[in-house]
């Protein structure tokens, strides 16, 4: 709906009402789900980067619990275990978004205004034949400069609160 809010330089700003109304009008109801079946396709970004995490952060707990044996201490949770999962985090997104990114590239071009861009495929694999595969990954990288400290801070947050219930 975004390239219906703006006008040209000058114009007025078109409202959320006269957007959905001109949205409808154009497509109908369908023209409300466009590029629903890219954002289902952008939940293996989440699985993978889940399947990361954990992988990452049970090397960390493996290392952390090997190297306190050796030492005979019990094993305290440390303000760099939390930086740790940050890092886990990180790693594990930026590789999980870099694999999946082309679902955004997909999903933002279906809501483009016009018919070019019918379906998932139709519109992926137009992209590559007239854009090339590169373009699949436009804007990767501002992408990940959003998504990195978010993703980071969210899990490290989310490492705390578990230790705290868990207390």
């Amino acid at each position: 709906f975004s390239f219906l809010l703006f006008r040209n330089r000058g114009e007025k700003r078109m409202g959320a009402f006269e957007c959905i109304r001109k949205v409808y009008q154009t497509d109908g109801l369908r023209g409300f789900y466009r590029g629903m079946s890219a954002s289902y396709a952008g939940i293996s970004e989440t699985v993978i980067h889940f399947v990361i995490y954990e992988s990452i952060k049970q090397k960390i707990l493996e290392y952390k619990i090997a190297s306190t044996m050796e030492n005979d201490e019990e094993s305290v949770k440390e303000a760099s275990d939390f930086v740790g999962m940050m890092l886990a985090a990180a790693t594990s997104k930026t590789c999980a978004t870099t694999l999946a990114y082309p679902h955004e590239v997909v999903r933002t071009r279906l809501r483009e205004e016009g018919t070019k861009y019918r379906s998932f495929f139709q519109t992926l694999s137009l992209v590559v034949q007239e854009e090339g595969y590169g373009s699949l990954y436009r804007g990767l990288t501002t992408h990940l400069v959003r998504q990195i400290p978010n993703t980071a801070i969210m899990m490290a947050t989310y490492e705390l609160v578990v230790y705290l219930l868990n207390g």
